[in-house]
Formats: C-alpha cells, sequence, structure tokens
C-alpha cells in the first residue's frame, strides 16, 4: 500500500459556462459546471432483468440502459478481456462521461481508455437515468433499491452483455462506493478499481445528516402529497437544491470566483436551474436513500486487486482529516491513496469527473499488473 504526495495545481481559473450546456447533474452540483457533452460514437441499449429481486424482497422486471464506446474484443479464452466500466454518482446518469472535462482526457487514442482498444460501459444505474426508476410509474410503491441491489443489477447488465470480467471499474461518489462494494461482494472480477470521492465507511454524521434533511424538504412540501403529486413539490425541490449545491462546491474556488454579492446570487440562480433541471422528486428521494445501509468497512481485506483511490481536499462530503483514509487503505494490500489538494481550480465533490486532476494515477494504474497480489 503506497500514499502519494499532495499534489498542488496552480493553475488558471476557468470560468464556469452557461447553465444552457449542461447535461443531467448529479446530485451534488460542483460550481464549476461540466462543458457540453462532446460527440462520441456510442452505442445504447437496454437490458431487461426478469423478475430482478430486490434485498426487500420484492421483485419485478428491472430495466437497465447503458452507453458504449469502443467495441468488445475476445482473448485466447474466447472471454472478453477490454471491457471497463465508469459508474455515476447519486442523480447522475453514464451519459455525464461523455463530457469533455472527462471524456477528451480519456477515450483517445493513446488515453487510459483508447476506445480504439477499449470496451466502455457506461451504465445508467437503477432509478437513473433511462433505468427503471420510480418516476416510471409506481412512484413511491418502487421496490426501496440499495447500493447491493444497484451493484447486483450492474453485474447481470453485464453477463446479458458476455462480460464476465473488466479490466477496471472505475466509479465517482456513488459509483465509488459501488466500486468498494463490487470489491468485496465480486472479488477480482474487476481486475483493478478505481474509487473516486468517497469513504469505505457507513454514511453517517454530516453526510448523512445533509441527505436526510434533503429527503425531509421534499417531504414536508404539501405539493409533494406523499410521492402522489400533481406537479413537481418546487418549494422543496429547491430546498434539496440548496443543500446539494453546498455539498458539491469548493469554497475557495466560490469565493474566488464569485467575490461580490451580486455575482454570488447570480450564480446562484444559475446553479438552481441546472441543479433542479428534469429532477422528480420521489426519483430523487430514493437516489439519496439508497445509501442508507452501506458500509464495507469490516471486508476491505477482500479487495485484493491493485485499488487507486482518491479523494478531494475540498470535498464537503467526503471532508479529509477524518483519519479514516489511511487506516482503510492499508487493510486492502494493493491500495494506493492519494488526497488532491484545494485550490481555485479543483471543483468541491466534483473534482471526480475532471480527469485532468487524477488522468496519470489512473494510466499507472492500468500499466499494472492485474488480479491477485
Amino acid at each position: 500500500m503506497r500514499f502519494l504526495p499532495l499534489l498542488a495545481l496552480a493553475v488558471a481559473l476557468a470560468t464556469a459556462p452557461p447553465a444552457s450546456a449542461q447535461i443531467t447533474q448529479p446530485l451534488a452540483t460542483p460550481a464549476n459546471p461540466a462543458p457540453a457533452p462532446a460527440s462520441w460514437p456510442t452505442t445504447e441499449g437496454d437490458v431487461i432483468l426478469p423478475s430482478f429481486r430486490f434485498n426487500t424482497g420484492e421483485t419485478m422486471d428491472v430495466r437497465i440502459h447503458y452507453t458504449t464506446l469502443g467495441s468488445p474484443r475476445r482473448g485466447a479464452d474466447g472471454r472478453i478481456d477490454n471491457a471497463v466500466m465508469v459508474l455515476h454518482g447519486t442523480g447522475g446518469s453514464g451519459k455525464q462521461f461523455l463530457s469533455p472535462q472527462f471524456a477528451d482526457e480519456l477515450y483517445g487514442p493513446g488515453q487510459p481508455f483508447d476506445i480504439r482498444t477499449h470496451y466502455v460501459i457506461l451504465p445508467d444505474n437503477i432509478g437513473h437515468g433511462a433505468s427503471s426508476k420510480p418516476s416510471d410509474g409506481k412512484r413511491m410503491a418502487f421496490p426501496k433499491y440499495d447500493y447491493n441491489d444497484m451493484v447486483a443489477a450492474q453485474k447481470a447488465m453485464l453477463e446479458k452483455l458476455g462480460v464476465t470480467r473488466l479490466n477496471v471499474i472505475l466509479g465517482t461518489s456513488m459509483g465509488c462506493m459501488h466500486a468498494f462494494v463490487w470489491g468485496e461482494t465480486f472479488p477480482g472480477f474487476a481486475e483493478r478499481l478505481a474509487p473516486f470521492a468517497c469513504l469505505p465507511v457507513p454514511i453517517a454524521g454530516m453526510n448523512r445528516m445533509w441527505r436526510k434533511l434533503l429527503i425531509d424538504a421534499i417531504q414536508a412540501d404539501p405539493a409533494w402529497n406523499g410521492g402522489n403529486y400533481t406537479s413537481q413539490p418546487e418549494q422543496g425541490l429547491r430546498t434539496a437544491a440548496s443543500l446539494s449545491i453546498i455539498a458539491g462546491s469548493n469554497p475557495l474556488a466560490l469565493q474566488t470566483q464569485y467575490p461580490t454579492r451580486a455575482a454570488a446570487e447570480t450564480f446562484l440562480a444559475q446553479a438552481f436551474a441546472r441543479n433542479s433541471a428534469g429532477r422528480d422528486a420521489n426519483d430523487y428521494i430514493y437516489q439519496v436513500d439508497a445509501s442508507r445501509n452501506y458500509d464495507p468497512s469490516p471486508a476491505l481485506e477482500k479487495i485484493k486487486v491493485p485499488v487507486l483511490w482518491i479523494n478531494s481536499e475540498d470535498d464537503f462530503i467526503n471532508p479529509a482529516g477524518y483519519g479514516i483514509t489511511e487506516p482503510a487503505a492499508k487493510r486492502m494490500p494493493r491500495a494506493t491513496f492519494r488526497l488532491i489538494k484545494a485550490t481555485p481550480e479543483t471543483k468541491g465533490h466534483g473534482t471526480h469527473t475532471w480527469a485532468k486532476f487524477w488522468k496519470a494515477d489512473l494510466a499507472r494504474l492500468m500499466a499494472a499488473p492485474a488480479g491477485e497480489p
């Protein structure tokens, strides 16, 4: 297990593009939103998981939507041997990884996920994007899914696609937590893990508190009506958006980029519109609450493959200095932990999706020998 030194990134300040340039935003929206997606050669599809059983015991046919880049390649054993999977955060979708700050750094010739040689799989998780979710019609009667359900559905989707092993799972935020669940539940299925922006401990303390406040705000809006609303509960969603904006921001960047009251309030108006666009209140509640029983901490020793674990110093959701990361990383024999130093250029919690901050680390991980130590 190794610890890399903090990296100072003293670079020029980037200006946030207009809200109209946005794709679906993860729940905790960074202060600097992502540029609009570039044009990449993608394929989209759905797999149906008949009578999928949730941890609650409920069953239903589940649809998992996915986007892919590149083509599958089979090795000498007949199995697909060039697949990588990238997992989005709470409230996001696979298509967020087509944005230039991610895709342009990773998918091109010679880059870590060069689509000439890699088969990149970007699923929409249960409750997200074009996959099965409460707003499809069941509303609050939709099964109360959790992260274990989401990971089980990801594995079932991969098997439907003929994928029985992965070169790497890269997960951001919620996807970061899914990567830890994958490493313990299906050891070795992924030859490497790259969890970005999370902690391998229960969602408790302030992290659970802001999530619960967000849920309570929606449910306290009379328009919510137990989930049977005729129009979105706008006041509840506005409060939820407020919490998301704070949770996803880098305070240093906000102070630098919006140094006056007028500038700060103009940013807020744009951020509210961006964060709330397309949100469904019931979907939002389910997305946030799915982390309620997440806790990989008892079994980290099961994760024996190479791990690149990266957090950010300016992450409100997963703050540094809790004394969690060093002892946790030591329990995984091939783990490298890195903490990205906060600068006016970093993106708070959203640093996980800006590949320029960690691309070199990912390239080293992909070059590392796979499998058991």
